[in-house]
Formats: structure tokens, sequence, C-alpha cells
């Protein structure tokens, strides 16, 4: 591999202008080379963002003449096995955005590819590097909470109508829905703080009067060691939830507020400026118990962790920062939902 990671993004919408262009274009091991999207209007807009990066259409991709070495697809989540495929075949290392496959067997088939071909795959799960995730990792580590007995996680939005053309027509089999949106974070973060369920409720439903997938979900999960997670995410919520609530044996940790890394870079503040990923005290959590409390701040969220990990993995051979496997993993809980959805349908 050259010294510099060649990269190639595949995708310029919100996942590919705003969680993966300006981390990899903030890196010294990174450069990024080519973008492709056949949009007009985010073709020009990759093109003001990273001028030296050569933009394409679909069509005239090709990653065994690309001349890359890692290739990142932001696409919609029914084109990512075939990208990802084809970006293998071609030996590139390949980063998949969440969620990783439509289905856990396609998920399982890709793995197994990569490790075949001896190449590098990996899951961008960027809500690992949540500055709320962060912090409550570091009091779980610390034993602040003493025994976690109850885990409450919440995305929740106020979003009335659907603003991405191709979520507006996917269904489920295409990998719509908040479940596999959403949920694929939530899910994510609560097998890595508490490990695998031994029993999982789920409940889903449309609440937009033109949604074609889920737009409002809940999954409980019974984790092996005891804890009780509650998983929340809805896109028609008039007033949000906290974004965590931990109840341990001797203190809670509440977090109203999400992480503002998403925010920031849509405001211009990017990686390397010292602002970003940086939570204000008034959006700090509190820890304690029975009304006593005191302000824990925030760990400082960072995305482009997730890229400075991949760069170990590829020129080091360390571990990959998201083992897919994990994303898989996931993937089989959400395929549990919608089954114990579709059974207590009419």
């Amino acid at each position: 591999m050259t010294q510099n990671i060649r990269t190639a993004l595949l995708g310029f919408g919100l996942a590919g202008s705003v969680f993966h262009a300006p981390s990899i274009a903030s890196l010294a091991r990174y450069s990024l080379d080519v973008i492709v999207t056949s949009d007009p209007a985010r073709q020009a807009a990759a093109r003001a963002a990273f001028p030296e990066a050569r933009v394409i259409g679909r069509a005239d991709w090709d990653p065994a003449t690309a001349g890359v070495d890692l290739v990142v697809v932001a696409t919609p989540p029914a084109s990512h096995v075939p990208l990802a495929q084809a970006a293998l075949e071609a030996g590139c290392a390949v980063v998949v955005d969440k969620p990783f496959t439509v289905t856990s067997e396609e998920g399982d088939a890709l793995i197994a590819l990569a490790k075949e071909l001896g190449l590098v795959l990996s899951t961008y799960q960027n809500r690992r590097w949540d500055g709320e995730y962060l912090t409550l990792k570091k009091l779980l580590a610390d034993g602040s909470l003493g025994e976690v007995r109850r885990y409450e996680s919440r995305l929740e939005r106020w979003q009335q109508g659907i603003t991405k053309e191709w979520k507006a027509q996917a269904t489920p089999a295409d990998g719509g829905g908040i479940l596999n949106d959403l949920g694929t974070h939530l899910v994510d973060q609560a097998l890595q703080l508490f490990g695998p369920p031994v029993r999982v409720y789920g409940e889903a439903a449309a609440r937009r009067p033109e949604e074609l997938s889920d737009d409002d979900a809940f999954i409980a999960l019974e984790h092996a060691g005891g804890v009780v997670s509650h998983l929340w995410m809805n896109l028609s919520v008039p007033q949000l939830g906290p974004r965590l609530r931990v109840l341990g044996s001797e203190a809670a940790y509440v977090k109203a507020v999400a992480d503002r890394q998403e925010a920031q870079i849509q405001a211009g503040i990017l990686p390397g400026n010292p602002l970003y990923g940086v939570d204000p005290e008034e959006n700090w959590g509190v820890l304690g118990r029975d009304g006593a409390t005191v302000p824990v701040p925030t760990e400082r969220g960072n995305f482009s962790q997730y890229y400075e990990e991949l760069a170990a993995a590829l020129h080091d051979g360390g571990p990959v920062p998201v083992d897919p496997a994990d994303s898989v993993a996931a993937l089989r809980i959400i395929e549990e939902v919608r089954a114990q959805v579709a059974g207590r349908q009419p």
C-alpha cells in the first residue's frame, strides 16, 4: 500500500459529504482521490469542497482502474453489496456505511469474500465515537454507576415529511426504515456496552402517511449479563426524550442532548477545528441519585478516530475499528424484531 491511503468515496449525500469526506480529508495518512456521484448538484458541491478530488458519475466508476487503495461505500443500502463486492474483487480495502448490508446473510457472504481475498473490510459505525457514548464508557470503566441495571437510549427527531428521494421509495427489503437507519446505531452501542442478548422484543410502525417503511420503533434487549436495554428511534417526536438514561446500583447518568458533530460539520466546524466535537457545558449530562446530581463533562466526540484506527489497520496490520461481524450481529436482532412485528399483524 502507498504511504498515503488513496481513497475513493462512493456517494455524496449526507453520509458521504458530512460523515466521511471531512474526516478523510482532515487526516495526513489519507488522500481523497475520487468522489463518485451522478447527481449534478452533488458533483458541484463535491468539487467546491474537495477540489483535489476527481469527481465522476457512477457510469465512469471502475474500481479495477481507479488507482485507489480504499473504497468507501456511502450509497443507499441496497447498493452496498454489489459495490463492496466489486471493490474487493478489484483488490481494494472496503469501508461500508451502516447498515452494512440489507440482510445478515448478505453480510456473512461479504465478510467471507473479504477473508478469502485477504482484504480489509469494515463497517462505519461512527456513533461509537459520539461524545455521550464515550462518556458513558468512561463512567462504566471507573465504576461511577455501580452495577448497571437498565440502559435507555434514544435517537429521536421531529421530521415532518421525507427529505431524501431514495428513502421515500425504500421499503425494508431495500434497507429502508428507521430500524436499519438509526436502529443499527442503537443496537450496536448496546451490544458493545453490555454484550449479546438472551431475549429480544421489538415494535415498529410507519406513523407518517407517506412512509413506506417503519419510522417509529422500540427494541428491548435482555443481555446475558443481566442489563436490560430499552432503545427508542422515532422521526415524528414533538418533544424529544433524553439521549441517554442509565440506571445503576449507585447512581444514574442522564444526558439530555445528543452529540453535535453532525450539526457542527454542516455548520462548517470541521475535524481539526479546536471546537469540533466539544460539547458545551450547558449540554453536559448529570450523574447522581435521589435528587443530588453533579454535571459530567462530555468526552470529546471524534468521528475521525474511526479513520485513524483504520489507517493503523491498513498500514500496520492492527484490528479494524469496527468488525463487520458486529454489524451483522445487530442486523440479526433487527431481523428478529421485524419477524416479531410481522407475526403480530392481523
